[in-house]
């Protein structure tokens, strides 16, 4: 809403100031609002804690939900409808990074047609599409809240799939990698949208396996992407690879165009009072303004959000110590994880000399490890917070989110150290596999943690943190293959990985156990996390999610 559209109204209504506080937050309830929900960030940003001053003008209508269970409000809607959203979701955060290392078999075909030589240069054809995630959530979450998470999420969809079809059509490695990176940029939708559309729907206490199984997909879509692009690059042509892909993702624009519905609760308000505005009609009553409890700035024109939503991922990364470790520490998995996924061939071509449909089998391992720590921690994650709350006089923290994180720092270096020094020829396949396995198993466990976790603590700015957290991955998933393959040459596998693993204790061990000790506090102190806490609500009790 770009500025305040007079209209009639019959009779003479006053939202006071303490029934819109008690409309955003009732009394009694500690529950936060979903990601964009009942303030916008740039309002939380600029607003002070008292009451807007035109809140109190007999002038303006203030337009939010019908009462708390109104059927029109996300989190309202029926089980059946959020796991379609959730479904439909993840569709779209699996696809993409499907397609990013869906290529990584067939590189040896890529690199023999255009004569590439130069190692780095072909790691980058597998390793710049990751690059687009970087830059994508930076202009889409502005655009998701401005126009809404649907029509942001499908658009850019689209654009992943023009470039993606471009990318089997290229001529030169140049055209090749220009159209990866594109394709990237439209496909990092789902990792700036995808965390919002779940805090739009979910309760807090039900969230933890909603965000379990939509963490998953851009873990497991590049563990089954390199295992179909090796049996296609060797039953047919690397072009075939990128057009497959494009095949699958029609499939998925499908779905999302037949049960994804939009979800941000400020556009769907804003929808309710232009209905309103066209309903009054100025003959019959004074003239009144009509904006939602989210525009209470009344700001909300295209370069005042695109200015707030840029700079803010980088003002967390600067003053937020949450962001700040975690970030790099995520970062730091999301780079090993990339580099396993596209050295992986090269290990199992140069080591073991099996061609590229079996290099691609491998994956499997990494699969298993990512669906079986995946599918436990589903099944945990909620009952642990759960457990904790209630021993916290049923007072929710996000902190609770950390025990599950412990085990997947454990794992993740003891994978490594297996998968790097069973690399070798006299050391049968299955060693490097389990190794493998342990290291997708750690990585899954942290990252569904850390990613909750950050959603909890900053509920009101999560996704600038997990943009900022996301920029930061992305920038390590593209650089680490990068420098791969010179490491590897130079200190074999086993040493190589040992650096890895090393680095991974320094990092990760310390981190669960500083934020459980020091979160809260950290969060109290921030002026972007401590609003989001259940602390911050004077009431005490957390809302229970409605059931349906």
């Amino acid at each position: 809403m770009t500025g305040e559209l007079p209209v009639a109204f019959p009779h003479s209504t006053r939202a006071s100031s303490a029934s819109v506080a008690d409309t955003i937050n009732p009394k009694g309830s500690t529950e936060e609002p979903p990601v964009g929900c009942f303030k916008t960030e740039e309002e939380d940003d600029e607003a002070p804690d008292q009451d807007d001053e035109d809140t109190n003008s007999d002038d303006v209508l203030w337009v939010d939900w019908d009462g708390p269970d109104d059927p029109v409000d996300p989190k309202n809607w029926s089980y059946k409808t959020k796991w379609a959203a959730t479904l439909v979701v993840s569709s779209f955060t699996f696809i993409s990074p499907f397609s990013s290392s869906m290529v990584a078999p067939a590189t040896g075909q890529i690199a023999t047609q255009f004569g590439m030589t130069n190692e780095v240069l072909i790691a980058m054809t597998v390793s710049i599409f990751v690059l687009g995630y970087a830059v994508g959530p930076l202009f889409l979450g502005p655009l998701s809240e401005l126009y809404g998470r649907t029509r942001v999420l499908q658009l850019a969809n689209l654009f992943f799939l023009a470039w993606n079809i471009g990318c089997g059509f290229a001529q030169n490695e140049s055209q090749l990698i220009a159209f990866r990176f594109l394709s990237g940029l439209g496909g990092s939708a789902p990792l700036a949208v995808g965390g919002g559309v779940l805090g739009d729907v979910w309760h807090t206490e039900e969230r933890g396996k909603a965000i379990a199984i939509y963490s998953l997909a851009p873990l497991l879509g590049p563990v089954v992407g390199p295992i179909c692009g090796g049996w296609i690059a060797e039953r047919s042509t690397w072009r075939w690879v990128f057009w497959s892909t494009s095949i699958a993702d029609v499939i998925v624009q499908i779905s999302g165009l037949l049960f994804l519905k939009e979800t941000y609760a400020p556009l769907l308000l804003e929808r309710k009072a232009n209905r309103m505005r066209k309903t009054m009609d100025a003959e019959k009553g004074p003239t009144k303004v009509i904006r939602t409890v989210f525009d209470k700035d009344n700001n909300r024109t295209w370069q005042h959000v695109f200015s707030k939503a840029l700079i803010r991922p980088f003002k967390l990364f600067a003053s937020e110590p949450i962001i700040q470790l975690l970030g790099v520490y995520i970062a730091f998995i999301y780079g090993v994880f990339y580099l396993f996924l596209t050295t992986m061939p090269s290990i199992f071509a140069n080591v073991y000399n099996e061609g590229p449909g079996i290099q691609g089998l491998h994956y499997i391992a990494l699969g298993i490890g990512l669906a079986i720590c995946s599918q436990m921690n589903a099944l945990l994650l909620d009952k642990i917070y759960i457990y904790f709350k209630l021993k916290n006089g049923n007072v929710g923290e996000p902190e609770f989110r950390l025990p599950s994180m412990v085990p997947g720092t454990i794992i993740l270096p003891i994978g490594l150290f297996i998968a790097g020094w069973s690399s070798q020829a006299k050391v049968h396949w299955i060693a490097t596999d389990i190794g493998i396995a342990l290291v997708g198993g750690g990585t899954v466990l942290v990252f569904q943690s850390m990613q909750t976790y950050v959603v909890d603590a900053f509920t009101l700015h999560a996704a600038s943190a997990l943009a900022a957290v996301s920029c930061l991955r992305a920038l390590a998933g593209f650089g680490f293959p990068l420098f791969a393959t010179p490491m590897y040459n130079k200190l074999g596998y086993g040493k190589g990985d040992t650096v890895l693993a090393c680095v991974s204790i320094a990092l990760g061990c310390p981190a669960p156990f500083l934020f459980w000790k020091y979160g809260r506090r950290i969060r109290m102190n921030s002026k972007y996390a401590h609003r989001s806490s259940p602390q911050h609500h004077p009431e005490g009790q957390e809302k229970q999610p409605k059931t349906t």
